[in-house]
């Protein structure tokens, strides 16, 4: 059987994810999927595994968000009408109930395995942080969108006690938009395109006293969304950007 994740273990509280850095499909699901191989990817999110796998731990999804859906409740995790996924047409013939189960495993296998993980971590290092590596389209129409509305990294915290958590975010935003790639600061801002989806909400849920949760959203600024070519410096840039917030997170764990 194809591996689901590819995980790599290391010391320190820091964790990473890139759960739909994954662009496989099952046979049987890719017999199944009306789209393309360029619509998919422009809907995942190439290349943040390779961001993800900076931090000491890191965890990648393999499979497509397509396939199943790491980021949405479990009821969600299976797209089955355009309305579930960007107006997409989706499935030459419906999802079956076979489909819909095996899907399901694998969400239940990555739970379980980041549970492990976060749980040994926890143990180890008392607190830790996980940060949830995405990206995002801002070319649609083939336009960039406002910049206004669409910042270079916007940082999802909706789901995490501020109260616990406040200052490690605020920190940690702070290293961020210090930072200088392709000869700019970095725009780096909370919440104003996403407010981090499901893995965030379980962290928080799961690990109230010891775990945040940090989603982070790339604007595909680093590649072309539209053919997938990537800018291999600027990806490159903005993972040192990211490494250099680690020592400060480790900081602020210790005293949160």
């Amino acid at each position: 059987m194809t591996a689901l994740f590819r995980l790599r273990q290391g010391d320190g509280p820091i964790i990473a994810t890139a759960i739909h850095d994954g662009h496989l499909l099952a046979p049987e699901v890719a017999a199944r999927l009306a789209l393309d191989d360029a619509t998919r990817l422009r809907e995942e999110d190439p290349y943040t595994g390779r961001v993800a796998e900076l931090a000491p731990t890191s965890i990648v999804a393999l499979r497509s968000r397509f396939e199943v859906d790491l980021n949405r409740p479990r009821n969600q995790a299976v797209y089955r009408t355009p309305a579930e996924a960007w107006g997409l047409e989706l499935w030459r013939t419906p999802c079956t109930e076979e489909h819909v189960a095996r899907a399901l495993a694998q969400y239940d296998a990555f739970y379980a395995l980041l549970a492990r993980v976060l749980r040994a971590h926890a143990e180890s290092h008392g607190r830790f942080v996980v940060l949830d590596v995405h990206s995002y389209n801002h070319r649609r129409d083939r336009i960039p969108a406002d910049p206004a509305k669409n910042p270079e990294i916007n940082i999802g915290t909706g789901s995490l006690d501020r109260a616990r958590w406040g200052r490690l975010v605020d920190r940690f935003i702070e290293g961020l938009s210090a930072c200088a790639v392709r000869g700019h600061r970095l725009d780096v801002r909370a919440n104003v395109k996403f407010a981090g989806g499901e893995l965030s909400r379980w962290v928080h849920r799961t690990f109230p006293e010891t775990g945040c949760a940090l989603a982070i959203e790339l604007k595909k600024t680093f590649m072309d969304e539209w053919t997938g070519t990537l800018d291999e410096p600027h990806l490159a840039e903005l993972g040192t950007a990211i490494m250099t917030t680690f020592p400060e997170l480790v900081r602020e764990l210790a005293n949160a």
